[in-house]
């Protein structure tokens, strides 16, 4: 993917793909060829050989992420059935987003979602798809640290059998991100192709299935009221409705429910690369491996979401792993699946780090072959921004509510809109269309939905009632 060599500098973008000729649109292939047998310029210069199942794998370990730590957190802020109604909702439009790339892609013959910006906008297009990329990745790749530097100190913690932190530098969750940062995450990150990711992906996937299954299992052991560890106030006064599972609920902390649904989807940077290594690459073998990759996760983080809520229901925090240490911080299975969950996030990181050094190469050495020299520095560079960020940043609900209500809806709403309207041309289907009207709405919802996600936000920000967040 990384391979950046482009046939003829940045004019491939200039080369149409016609429609017609007796091959649907659906099943086109990127690698077209002229009737005199010569080869159209390509983005990459290798066939792609990831196959369908590794490429569901790749994506849904793009999709899935810190996301679904904060879900049942969403859950007791909106009621279960506001909850399911949000989230069938972002997982359609997530797959008409997907839709609308891949038709976009399919006309121009581009692989790149910088360059569908540079088709569509010029220049700026180009400079603003690669800044929304690298910011939103970035947020991404901050939770995922973040995690690791919130869970690895409680793990080491119950592996040396104490019940409270101790100031050892091992305990330090700072150090740590950055001791598994050089060990674990860079050598990853310094692979060629985002295909040999597959098996990693496969494996964070297993990781998080545990995850859900302890998640299912914990709500039948664990008894409301919450008895917290190393609480003796049991003449407390419990309110009656602590145990009762809410279908509606409008809070102040509802401000973050939609961004955080949102962050939980947003794996459309990684869509076009690929598509790039995909064998037989069509649109509707591309638009297949999206939908069945959102439709595994909405089942994973419905799931996740009501069981976790239906162990916690108020109680529940920002980063639901960290509720379970008030139950028991050294229960052998919530350990386990810390571990898991702990794998899933650090393997997770070096997949969402691909589509930023492509964002950076695309912006800072267009048409320029792959060199191994900035291919690694452009990865060190960015790992060390994040870490920066991560020992900076207070809580992880920030990264999930800024993310959410601002990259988040570029990516998945705004951009691939803009892109469709822009790109698909006037022949074929007139601004007055339907798929264009369609494609017009999307983009609008998406600055209704950023707008009012920031104002919310904000608003909550400056009233300064916050709840507890669970942050270390």
């Amino acid at each position: 993917m990384e391979l950046q060599k482009l046939s003829n500098g940045n004019h491939h973008h200039d080369v149409e793909v016609p429609l017609e000729g007796g091959v649907p649109p659906e099943e086109e292939k990127f690698l077209q060829h002229k009737s005199d047998g010569s080869k159209r310029p390509q983005f990459t210069d290798f066939e792609g050989k990831t196959s369908f199942g590794m490429s569901v794998f790749n994506l849904s370990n793009a999709i899935m992420g810190s996301g679904i730590l904060g879900l049942s957190y969403a859950m007791s802020n909106t009621g279960i059935v506001l909850f399911l109604i949000l989230l069938t909702c972002i997982a359609c439009l997530s797959c008409y987003s997907i839709h609308l790339l891949l038709s976009s892609a399919g006309v121009v013959g581009i692989r790149a979602y910088e360059q569908l910006g540079l088709r569509a906008f010029g220049h700026p297009g180009k400079i603003l798809a690669a800044v929304i990329i690298t910011l939103h990745n970035i947020g991404a790749m901050s939770s995922y640290l973040f995690i690791v530097k919130s869970e690895l100190p409680l793990v080491i913690q119950a592996f040396l059998g104490q019940t409270s932190s101790s100031d050892d530098w091992f305990m330090n969750g700072n150090y740590l991100i950055i001791i598994v940062t050089i060990c674990i995450i860079l050598p990853l990150t310094l692979m060629k192709h985002l295909g040999y990711l597959g098996y990693t992906s496969g494996f964070s996937l297993s990781c998080m299935v545990f995850f859900l299954s302890s998640v299912i299992y914990k709500r039948f052991n664990i008894p409301c009221p919450l008895e917290v560890f190393g609480n003796f106030s049991v003449d407390a006064v419990i309110p009656d409705d602590t145990c009762t599972a809410k279908f509606f609920t409008i809070n102040q902390e509802t401000a973050y429910t939609i961004p955080i649904l949102a962050f939980a989807f947003v794996c459309h940077p990684e869509v076009l690369p690929i598509y790039t290594e995909l064998s037989n690459p069509t649109k509707r073998r591309m638009q297949n491996i999206g939908n069945v990759s959102i439709l595994g996760m909405f089942v994973m983080y419905f799931l996740t979401a009501i069981f976790g809520y239906l162990t916690f229901y108020g109680n529940t925090e920002a980063e639901l792993l960290h509720t379970y240490s008030k139950v028991d911080p050294l229960d052998t299975l919530i350990l386990c699946v810390r571990l898991a969950v702990l794998v899933a996030v650090t393997l997770t990181v070096p997949v969402v780090l691909f589509p930023i050094r492509r964002a950076l190469l695309q912006l800072l050495f267009p048409g320029k072959p792959f060199h191994w020299l900035r291919h690694i520095i452009i990865a060190m560079c960015l790992l060390f921004v994040v870490n920066l960020l991560v020992i900076l940043v207070p809580n992880i609900r920030d990264i999930f509510g800024i993310t959410g209500a601002t990259t988040a809806p570029s990516l998945i709403f705004i951009l691939p809109g803009l892109f469709y309207i822009r790109i698909i041309p006037t022949e074929q289907e007139p601004m007055k269309s339907r798929p264009k009207i369609q494609a017009a709405c999307f983009t609008a919802m998406g600055f209704i939905f950023m707008t009012m996600s920031l104002t919310f936000i904000g608003l909550d920000w400056t009233s300064g009632e916050k709840r507890s967040l669970g942050g270390h």
